[in-house]
């Protein structure tokens, strides 16, 4: 199946006709190498059905790479005159992908499960170019929002992209690896040329995947006493956790819970992998019912 994807010419004549220019503000970076949004289509391994979510589309690049596989796409966008363009772009160049295609106006990191209950099927995959200046809570968000998010591929800054999928005991590791860690597993699936957006952004790229895990590893209470305790680990990295986490475990009780999961007092954040977290929620949580 062939049909017209955005190239350096259509991406400017659509933003001038627009009069939309890229802000810095939105992380905006238009992408217009055709090649490229094949290869992220390809990779995110979506297809005929799949029911994509994708955010920040802007002129469309990578939408219409993501419906030109047959795929389902609810694409969400916060800049007005895009989120109004968008559809007319889909029925221009493949009028029969847009009975496949909504879009839906909003800031994503307000996007709520009352914006998804009208979807035809919830979303599955998520396949994007994130803004670079909100990623991490975009995929934060995102994740705790659509349970059913089985897979994703997305383009972010190559720094947060390996912070992202980074593993303990790494100078990337940190509050958002562990985080990403409790959803599923995560890794870089390649880079990403500067010269393929527009305009041409003063960073590197990458392609960061993501699988959930078949079954999660905690309750919801769980996940948000545990997100906690990563905020306080990392907040202040350089100390050992038995100090580190005094503001949640309390001063007089933080070494004997620590030391009741089974985690060392003197480990650092870095050290520990969601699951010892985790660990120590669920020892905090046991220490509270007696």
């Amino acid at each position: 199946m062939s049909s017209a994807l955005l190239g350096p010419v259509e991406v400017r004549e659509l933003a001038e006709r627009l009069d939309v220019s890229p802000t810095k503000k939105l992380g905006q970076n238009f992408v217009i190498d055709p090649n490229t949004v094949r290869k992220i289509v390809r990779l995110a391994g979506v297809g005929a059905e799949t029911a994509v979510i994708e955010i920040g589309p802007g002129l469309g690049s990578l939408t219409l790479g993501i419906t030109e596989v047959g795929a389902d796409v609810t694409a969400i966008e916060i800049d007005s005159r895009l989120a109004a363009e968008l559809p007319n772009t889909i029925r221009a160049m493949q009028p029969e992908a847009a009975e496949r295609f909504r879009v839906i106006h909003t800031d994503a990191l307000d996007l709520a499960a009352a914006h998804l209950a009208g979807l035809p099927a919830q979303p599955t995959a998520l396949v994007a170019n994130l803004p670079y200046n909100v990623s991490v809570p975009i995929l934060m968000h995102l994740l705790e929002l659509i349970p059913t998010l089985d897979r994703g591929l997305v383009m972010v800054q190559a720094e947060v992209g390996y912070r992202i999928a980074a593993g303990p005991g790494s100078k990337e590791y940190g509050a958002p690896s562990a985080k990403a860690t409790w959803y599923g597993e995560w890794g870089i699936a390649g880079t990403v040329s500067r010269r393929i957006f527009w305009p041409v952004p003063g960073v590197d790229s990458v392609l960061v995947s993501y699988e959930r895990r078949a079954e999660p590893i905690g309750t919801e209470a769980e996940r948000v006493l545990t997100f906690e305790l990563v905020n306080a680990a990392f907040a202040q990295r350089r100390k050992m956790i038995r100090q580190a986490l005094q503001p949640v475990l309390g001063a007089e009780h933080a070494v004997a819970i620590i030391e009741q999961a089974g985690i060392a007092p003197t480990a650092r954040a870095e050290q520990l992998h969601i699951n010892d977290f985790l660990a120590i929620a669920r020892s905090r949580a046991a220490s509270d019912l007696r």
